[in-house]
């Protein structure tokens, strides 16, 4: 047997590399892939070479290491079943479905402990880190009662965002992005107007509470212009190396907003007297298990057709969310 890994080997170039299916080692598991998903955020600014080299992939993931230097190993999103099991890990592991914040491969080994195993459908699974990414964008907005909040960004994670907040009693949500078929999903998930960035003129100084995940510098400049008066901005994009230019004059000094960043990886010490990670995974599999929300997941391609996959997302093409790789 071998293995099918993807490699990002340049500015917009990846490769499918086939090498030795790995052995556990005692302490370790053996997980054949059965879909990983393509984020289109982080993964799309690797893909297109608007990262650093010298940036590490993730300090925080075991599953990644190393740069961002080509060539690379890259992806957190991984779905499948333990196959195996080394000498000193029991047998009730082999057969279990887990996901793994791991690189797109079509097998791995992994310590148990850095596995979540779940009953979730394969599609609904796949969104975990999406969903954890949301869950931690709400919490640091900290939305209370009858506020007015606005989400840049119906991605993936954007999208998820807005279902969380849906649930809060809100004086009114609105959602901004470029596509009419995201914008068409985002209402669909409890968002009351979903509007094309070129039709916010009406929304000046209106928000509470803006929230930018877009990943495009610009949509900055616009979350900042329509939050009101000491309201916050909260960024959860990613801008990588592209360049970002706000307009910071006279409305911005008197208006005493704050802009904060939000992101994943860590969880924010204003909740780390009560929240771990571990209790925030929690409730990130107990929503994704709530409500079906793998239509999110809108396009499946083979590995060995990877290179299409990404193309795919870096077109922008409307009817694009979520894509996946699958592994036969």
């Amino acid at each position: 047997m071998t293995r099918r890994a993807v490699y990002f080997t340049g500015p917009r170039s990846v490769d499918v590399r086939e090498n030795p299916v790995p052995e556990p080692g005692p302490d370790e598991v053996l997980v054949r892939t059965e879909q990983s998903s393509i984020s289109p955020g982080t993964e799309l600014l690797a893909y297109r070479g608007e990262v650093s080299p010298e940036t590490a992939t993730d300090e925080t993931l075991d599953g990644l290491e190393g740069t961002f230097s080509y060539p690379f190993q890259y992806g957190y999103a991984a779905i499948g079943r333990v196959v195996e099991t080394g000498a000193d890990v029991g047998d009730d592991w082999v057969g279990q479905r887990v996901f793994a914040f791991n690189p797109h491969e079509s097998h791995f080994v992994s310590d148990p402990e850095e596995l979540i195993t779940t009953t979730l459908p394969a599609d609904q699974a796949i969104l975990i880190p999406n969903c954890e990414a949301a869950v931690n964008f709400v919490m640091d907005a900290r939305p209370r009662i009858g506020a007015r909040v606005v989400v840049f960004g119906q991605g993936p994670v954007g999208l998820l965002t807005t279902a969380l907040l849906a649930e809060f009693p809100l004086a009114e949500l609105v959602t901004v992005d470029y596509h009419e078929p995201r914008r068409e999903m985002s209402r669909s998930l409890g968002a009351d107007r979903a509007l094309s960035p070129d039709a916010l003129d009406d929304m000046e100084g209106d928000a509470d509470i803006s929230l930018e995940l877009s990943g495009n510098p610009d949509a900055l400049d616009s979350a900042l212009d329509i939050t009101g008066y000491a309201g916050d901005v909260i960024v959860g994009s990613w801008y990588g190396n592209k360049e970002v230019t706000l307009s910071l004059g006279d409305e911005y000094h008197r208006s005493h907003i704050r802009m904060r960043s939000s992101q994943v990886s860590r969880v924010d010490p204003d909740h780390a007297d009560r929240w771990d990670k571990d209790r925030r995974m929690d409730l990130v599999c107990s929503k994704l298990a709530e409500r079906d929300l793998g239509r999110l997941v809108t396009h499946s391609v083979p590995i060995e057709q990877a290179k299409q996959a990404y193309e795919l997302l870096d077109d922008r093409d409307d009817d694009v969310i979520q894509a996946t790789l699958t592994y036969q």
